[in-house]
Formats: structure tokens, C-alpha cells, sequence
């Protein structure tokens, strides 16, 4: 059983940047594969990025790629999205996700979800 927890969202100006974190309970952290994904009103919940278990991987969809960095410390259970250059279609609730299936994008990979924090970008 693994418990997630975002935070670090808020309001910003297009151009600016947000750091979100993840906390993570429990001793099993170091094993899951960890996503974000993001939801607009209306839309489907979407992937952002992705990292293995270890680190030593990473994936991010094409609109964030260059902007966005995902990185976990596995010491503190913590996954993290760094978000710069940000646009108003940034505008989201941002969830982090844990799983087992090995990393990808689609939502039925991961196992566990958090909360959600939300994200808005002005223009």
C-alpha cells in the first residue's frame, strides 16, 4: 500500500515555474515507477512524465518535453516535477501515480494516485 501526496501548486504567469512534490508513505517506495499526469476541466486525465523506479529513467510527453523535469529521491520518498517556461495550457489538477507495471503513460499502469494539486497559469 503506498499513500501519495501532492503539493506545490498555486497560481503563476505564463513564463514562470512551479516545483510539485510528491510524498510518499510507506517502506516500498524505491520499487514503484512514478507518473504525473494532469487534468484540465473537461479533458481526460492525461500523462506528463514518468520515472523508473531507480531513477535512471524518464519519460515525458511531447508538450513538456524540454520544460519540465521529473526526478525522485528515493531517500525521502519523494517524487518531484520541476515545471518552467509554464503556458495558461498548463492549467491543471496535477496527480502523481505509483505502479508496478513498468513505466508508461497509460493511467491503468499505476496502482495507487494522490490527491491532486492544482496548477494555474495566467496569461
Amino acid at each position: 500500500q503506498v499513500q501519495l501526496v501532492e503539493s506545490g501548486g498555486g497560481l503563476v504567469q505564463a513564463g514562470g515555474s512551479l516545483r510539485l512534490s510528491c510524498a510518499a508513505s510507506g517502506r516500498t517506495f524505491s520499487s514503484y515507477d512514478m507518473g504525473w499526469f494532469r487534468q484540465a476541466p473537461g479533458t481526460e486525465r492525461e500523462f506528463v512524465a514518468g520515472i523508473t523506479w531507480s531513477g535512471g529513467g524518464t519519460y515525458y510527453e511531447d508538450p513538456v518535453k524540454g520544460r519540465f523535469t521529473i526526478s525522485r529521491d528515493n531517500a525521502k520518498n519523494t517524487v518531484y516535477l520541476q515545471m518552467n517556461s509554464l503556458k495558461p495550457e498548463d492549467t491543471a489538477v496535477y496527480y502523481c501515480a505509483a505502479g508496478l507495471a513498468g513505466l508508461g503513460t497509460e493511467r491503468g499502469r499505476y496502482n495507487y494516485w494522490g490527491q491532486g494539486t492544482q496548477v494555474t497559469v495566467s496569461s
